[in-house]
């Protein structure tokens, strides 16, 4: 337990955080599910929808320090490489 009130203080903070982080992280992966989705499906337009949907998100994800930057990168690097391989088929 927290001894002094800057650290209860730091508690209560870091508990706020963690329920608004955590909010923000299950949002960016509903985001990430309906690319993998679509992805899956095959449906090329859907997809890019998805996607230009989920890329915003995660580099607001990104500023509010829930990824870091390289994730989000190889992340959308990757759904972007899948989305070009419904496009060669």
């Amino acid at each position: 337990m927290a001894n002094t009130k800057s650290a209860q203080k730091a508690l209560r903070s870091s508990e706020a955080k963690n329920v608004v982080n955590s909010a923000r992280r299950s949002r960016i992966r509903s985001f990430i599910r309906k690319v993998d989705d679509a992805i899956k499906a095959s449906d090329e337009l859907k997809a890019r929808e998805a996607f230009k949907a989920l890329e915003p998100e995660l580099m607001r994800g990104v500023t509010k320090e829930v990824f870091k930057l390289n994730t989000a990168a190889r992340k959308l690097s990757r759904l972007s490489a899948s989305i070009k391989k419904i496009v060669k088929k």
